[in-house]
């Protein structure tokens, strides 16, 4: 399972890196340490679904937010988010309670994709600016890029 962790990651890592902005290789792996301050305190704008499905949902490019507290806001392309996020440590997410608005989309289920990697998230990886979330079959679920 480790091998497969670790070759779902140097894939999209690959990926992602080809999407960054400026000179060098892969930048160094960011919060070995997984307590989440890596992840907390910064806007994650969604850049794929799965490994290299662009957002085709609505106007607004979903994005997510993690207080201090473990207060996650957000919206996913139509809804407004709300939820629980903890770090249990070794780079382990857990998004519990989230919640949306209930307003009409033109289209829902790309949303409800959104709902589901948030629900689904197990694990993430962050590399330069880039959040990679993981499912609990080390599947990649989703990517984000933190906005600057």
């Amino acid at each position: 399972m480790k091998k497969n962790l670790y070759a779902a990651m140097l894939l999209l890592g690959t990926l992602l890196t080809g999407c960054a902005s400026g000179p060098g290789g892969v930048p160094p792996l960011q919060g070995e340490g997984g307590s989440g301050s890596d992840v907390a305190g910064h806007r994650w704008n969604l850049l794929l679904l799965g490994t290299s499905e662009r957002w085709a949902g609505g106007s607004e490019t979903p994005w997510f937010e993690i207080d201090a507290n473990g207060r996650l806001s957000g919206t996913n392309g139509c809804n407004r988010l709300m939820g629980e996020a903890s770090f249990p440590g070794n780079q382990r997410i857990e998004i519990q309670g989230l919640a949306s608005t209930r307003m009409a989309c033109p289209d829902s289920r790309n949303s409800q994709r959104v709902n589901q990697m948030l629900e689904n998230a197990y694990r993430y990886l962050i590399d330069h600016d880039r959040l990679v979330l993981f499912g609990p079959d080390s599947r990649v679920l989703g990517g984000f890029r933190r906005e600057q």
